[in-house]
């Protein structure tokens, strides 16, 4: 008989496929049950009859234990799909006549029916469970029938009429059972999928996290050096030059170190737990030392991510001052809201189009995509005010709610 079983819980690592159509419990209390109701059966019989009827009778009713025991431990060793007809032919065939003859002989094991019967139907499927299922109802029919002394019809449709019953009440477990397999193949299969696509997109999500973090430290601080040293080559051997390499050569220098950090941890020395503030002074001054900071609201401690993320989008935005703008004064101003933290980067540059901005290439024109990416992973949003001419505005904001408590995102989302 199917019993249901629980799919696994996620991530418990462990895969329990539904049970065969007779579960192991049931198997033990059907084939306890047998036992009991045989030696009950047996007493009873030998108690009624003489000990001439006795002789036979029990060596029949040993001889379907007997073979009832090897159906049981071939129905146990081998799998449903393993089993074959070929193989439980002669074993159940030999069981139901043997069967068949006891209970006709000595109807007080009439009782033990139910177990003959729920065994044919675990051995044989289709037309041939039916069958051997048809023959033990047919053959418990007429033993009692014959004990009534072939008078009372109870006696001879109440063991067909259960027969018909068990096996609708079977056949529907087993269709139950065979739409859980079918259901949990399909749960299998659609987790297998989704943690095929989880593992592709943990990899496109990891290579565009690695990508912003080498475009805002080493592509943004060799092409500072590289403005810097053609402009020592122009004015070369002028005072100025020397203070060109020197800045070059002290650039190069941190950018290494910032390369170092990427690679050994990706982060910045110091984030976790330096002042915000003077980090983001120290990255906005590697590409304009004249740069100002400000801090406006009431300083609230900020998660990780967004104190690494406020880091990046400074160093990628004054670098693209530095890189493009032409400007005179540039400024950073970190405000702290109720709820939220804000990073403006201005300058007065020349300005641009923010819409006539081509798409990233070999060539450049990744930095406002990356700053925009990593903003709005956090759940932030990214705005670029500028217009030729007009200077620029580089506006982020960060919701620390969602960012510091997923609990309250995933209520948010509910």
């Amino acid at each position: 008989m199917p019993i249901a079983r629980p799919l696994p819980e996620p991530g418990n690592g462990t895969i329990n496929r539904p049970g065969n159509r007779i579960d192991g419990r049931i198997d033990a209390v059907v084939h306890l049950g047998f036992a009991v109701l045989m030696v009950a059966s047996a007493v009873r019989y030998v108690m009624r009859h003489s000990p001439a009827d006795n002789l036979w009778t029990v060596a029949l009713a040993v001889a379907v234990c007997a073979i009832y025991a090897v159906t049981a431990v071939l129905a146990h060793r081998q799998s449903p799909g393993q089993r074959t007809q070929q193989l439980w032919i002669p074993w159940m065939v030999a069981l139901v006549a043997a069967w068949a003859a006891l209970v006709v002989v000595a109807p007080s094991f009439a009782w033990c029916s139910f177990a003959i019967f729920f065994l044919t139907r675990t051995a044989f499927s289709g037309w041939a469970g039916f069958v051997a299922g048809g023959a033990t109802a047919a053959a418990t029919a007429a033993g009692l029938f014959r004990m009534s002394g072939w008078t009372d019809i109870a006696m001879l449709l109440g063991p067909l009429a259960a027969g018909a019953l068990l096996t609708l009440i079977y056949d529907k477990f087993e269709r139950d059972a065979a739409l859980q397999r079918k259901l949990f193949d399909d749960v299998t299969h659609a987790q297998e999928q989704l943690a095929a696509r989880q593992r592709e997109a943990g990899i496109d999500s990891e290579r565009e996290r690695v990508s912003r973090e080498i475009h805002d430290t080493v592509t943004q601080g060799l092409a500072s050096s590289l403005l810097l040293l053609e402009a020592a080559q122009r004015s070369w051997p002028a005072d100025t030059s020397h203070d060109d390499v020197r800045n070059a050569t002290d650039l190069l220098r941190r950018n290494l170190a910032d390369t170092r950090s990427l690679v050994h941890e990706l982060s910045a020395p110091g984030l976790e737990t330096g002042p915000l503030p003077e980090a983001l002074e120290h990255a906005a001054r590697q590409y304009f030392e004249t740069v100002t900071i400000r801090v406006t609201g009431e300083p609230q401690p900020l998660p990780s991510e967004v104190r690494h993320a406020l880091l990046r989008v400074t160093q990628s935005a004054v670098a693209n001052i530095k890189l493009h703008a032409r400007a005179d004064h540039a400024s950073v101003t970190l405000g702290y809201l109720p709820g939220a933290v804000t990073l403006d980067v201005f300058d007065d540059g020349r300005g641009f189009d923010p819409a006539a901005v081509p798409p990233a290439s070999a060539n450049g024109g990744y930095g406002l995509r990356a700053m925009r990416q990593r903003v709005e992973q956090l759940g932030g949003e990214l705005s670029v005010e500028s217009s030729p001419g007009e200077g620029t505005i580089i506006a982020a904001q960060f919701p620390l709610a969602r960012v510091a408590d997923p609990a309250n995102a995933l209520k948010e989302a509910l």
